[in-house]
Order: structure tokens, then sequence, then C-alpha cells
């Protein structure tokens, strides 16, 4: 059944909540209701109200509960595998599912590590379910890890961005799946950045754990369409495909706005930082602060010099988001974005370039992070040269039309 969406069960009674709600929707009850945005011709994003309820995959038990009774599951998720209020793996094991094990991405199971930190094997204290890191050295299920198992479930919240290694992670998982002749189910979740498609395919000589496969920053497609893609094209290590299948999510389509019910990351707070990531992110491999060690990194940038700007902000340790946060101590100047819309916020290099310039063309700490996370190594000569951003953006023509082109047969939603 290579590369098949399971079709939806009829919506269950819903309860309407607020778009801006967090709350979770009680057993029988659909998710919150979205905000609908109509395009205008300036690719502003104009929000209009719509009584439109979703339903994520991991609340659709009936479509994926019965294939997986009687069979070795194991399972891939973070604090945002939520289905009823309760965590996944719970309402998996009470549905009458054998779980062997779960495999843990960037942040771990239950999302206490920090950037970057190695995540350790371990044991979950609820449900003496063995606990495996899929970050650190063990990047990709071992065949050892793989064996005796029928099913691999997927179920992590994605923001819609390359470098978010969620989805390396779930590359990884399905190449280790097909390796190993066994099944991967993905549990579909909306995407916070579905609304457009932006910036240059990922090289070659610029993959890495941050930039896994040939896609934009921002690929404009769900995790589980993502997944169809990635087996489709053949991105899976010698060609090879994982026998795939895909719950998605009910009464979804690409127009809505979707405010995450919990943080995507621990430095993803809210959804103007999910909305700034896909800007803000190329910032990581330069000596500007993207506020990490404050509440609400991804909301504002700044260094310690009055040149950079008027908002000052000064980052500090903040145990389980950031440990010895760059400039720690240290006052900060900068731009803060609170108040933009975050609605019609979309990728830009606008920021990079201000800051860019600002520095003297001296930001930049790590060129070869920098072509990871920009997908080529051509942004710092064409700043050096004094290429505005709208010339830059052509650059990345015609690889981006063709992703789009390519990407249409594998899209679930309207």
């Amino acid at each position: 059944m290579k590369n098949m969406t399971v079709a939806a069960l009829p919506l269950m009674f819903a309860v309407l909540l607020s778009c801006t709600s967090g709350g979770a929707a009680r057993v029988g009850e659909g998710r919150a209701a979205q905000d609908s945005v109509a395009p205008s011709e300036n690719n502003i994003t104009v929000q209009k109200t719509v009584a439109k309820t979703i339903t994520v995959a991991a609340e659709d038990t009936a479509a994926y509960l019965p294939m997986l009774r009687g069979k070795k599951v194991a399972l891939v998720a973070n604090p945002t595998a939520q289905a009823f209020g309760s965590h996944l793996l719970d309402v998996m094991i009470e549905g009458g599912v054998k779980v062997e094990r779960v495999f843990a991405p960037e942040h771990g199971f239950r999302g206490a590590a920090e950037p970057g930190e190695t995540v350790n094997t371990e044991t979950d204290s609820k449900t003496g379910v063995k606990i495996v890191s899929l970050f650190g050295k063990n990047l990709k299920p071992t065949p050892q890890q793989m064996s005796g198992l029928d099913y691999v479930v997927y179920d992590i919240q994605d923001v819609g961005c390359r470098f978010f290694t969620y989805i390396s992670t779930l590359h990884n998982v399905m190449e280790a799946a097909a390796e190993s002749s066994v099944k991967v189910l993905v549990l579909d979740r909306p995407n916070p950045n579905i609304d457009y498609v932006a910036g240059p395919i990922r090289e070659p000589d610029c993959a890495s754990f941050v930039s896994m496969d040939p896609i934009p920053i921002v690929y404009g497609m769900t995790v589980g369409e993502l997944a169809k893609m990635i087996n489709g094209e053949g991105w899976l290590k010698g060609g090879v495909k994982c026998d795939l299948a895909v719950i998605p999510v009910a009464n979804y389509d690409r127009s809505m706005r979707y405010r995450l019910p919990v943080k995507p990351s621990p430095n993803l707070p809210d959804y103007l930082s999910v909305r700034l990531y896909p800007s803000l992110c190329l910032f990581e491999a330069t000596n500007i602060s993207v506020g990490r060690g404050t509440e609400t990194p991804f909301t504002f940038i700044g260094y310690p010099d009055p040149k950079y700007g008027e908002y000052v902000f000064t980052p500090k340790d903040i145990p389980g988001m950031q440990t010895n946060p760059m400039h720690e101590g240290k006052k900060c100047y900068g731009v803060d974005f609170h108040g933009i819309d975050p609605d019609s916020t979309q990728f830009t290099l606008k920021y990079f370039i201000d800051m860019y310039r600002r520095s003297g063309g001296t930001c930049v700490t790590s060129q070869n992070l920098l072509g990871k996370l920009y997908g080529n190594k051509t942004l710092v000569k064409m700043l050096a040269d004094g290429a505005t951003e709208d010339e830059i953006i052509k650059s990345w023509e015609p690889g981006l039309s063709d992703f789009k082109e390519r990407r249409a047969k594998y899209l679930i939603y309207k």
C-alpha cells in the first residue's frame, strides 16, 4: 500500500473553540475552529473567520487503531503528539495497541532537551515503554531497533521549514523502515506555514541534518504530504521506498490558519515566532541574537551595539529553553517584531540583509552553516556584490517552479 492516503471517517460531533485557544477537545469532539484567509493581489492575507472544525489524524482513532491492534508498533513522537488532551502514546495503549518502543527526536520525548543537546535513551516513567533517542550519535533507527516491528507511527507537529529537524527524523525513519520492511503510518497535522512556498532549493553540497531533502526553505506541505513526496521522488538512500500510509487531517484546507495548541519546540513559544522562524533562523549562522535566552525567542533580533536598533533585551540562562545563550548577560540592541500581523508574515530576506549591512558584512560567523540553512553557498557573495532582495529571489528560479510542479501530485489538501 505504498503512498496510500487513508480516507478519514466522517467528523465526530464538534465543539467550536476560539482560533487562539490552546485547549484540547475531549474524546468524541472535533478540534478547534481555525481561521480561513484569502490572499490579496499583494500577497497579503486578509483574515476572515469561517466555522470550520478540523480533526487532527491522531483523533481519528477509528482510522488507525484497528490496523495497529495485534501488531508490534514503534511510535515517533514528542509532546506535540496530542489527542483528546492526552499524549498519543497513552491513547494508543488504552486503545489496545502494543507499543514496543518510542523513537524520540531532537528535544526528546517530553521536549525538555535544549537545541543540539544529546538526547539519551530512557524509559517513559508513565508507561514503562523504552524511549530510543534519534538525536546525537543515533540519528537513524538501527536494524536492531527496527527488528520485529510491523509499524512505525509518526506524529510530530511540523512548522513547514526545511531546517526544522523533525522532518529529517521523518526521512531517516522512512529510510530505516524501507530497509527493514516495516510499514510507516504518518498521522498528519496542519502546517502553520502551509500558505506559501519560498526560498532556494537545497543543493547537494549543502545536505545535512538541517537540510535533508532538496526542498525550499518553506515548502508549503504537511508532513503527510512531504512524506509522500520523499517516498515518491526516490529521495531515500538508494531510491528505496517504504510502505507508507497517511491518515489525513479531516476538514482541513490550505486557506486555513492554524495556531498550535502545543509549542512545537522549546524556542518557538507562539504563533508569531512560528511565522517568523523561516526568516530568522538564518541568523543562527551569525553573531546576531534571535532572542535565545529570553521568554520569546524568534520574535526579535539584536546585537550588543546600539547601531543595530532601538529595541533592547538581555539574554540569560533559561532552563529547558537555553543555557549559555549568545551574548549572555549583555544588553542587545535590535528590532522587535511584536505588533506585526503574523498571518501576513512570510519568508523574507530583508531582516537578514538589514543586519548584514549594519554589521558591514561581518555578522556571518559560519558560512558552512549558513549554506546548510539557506540551501546553497551563494547568499554571502550575492550580498557582498550588492544584490537586492528581488535579485536574490529571482535566483531561486527555475528550481522553485519545478518544485511546485513536482509536489502537486503529492498534495492531499486543496
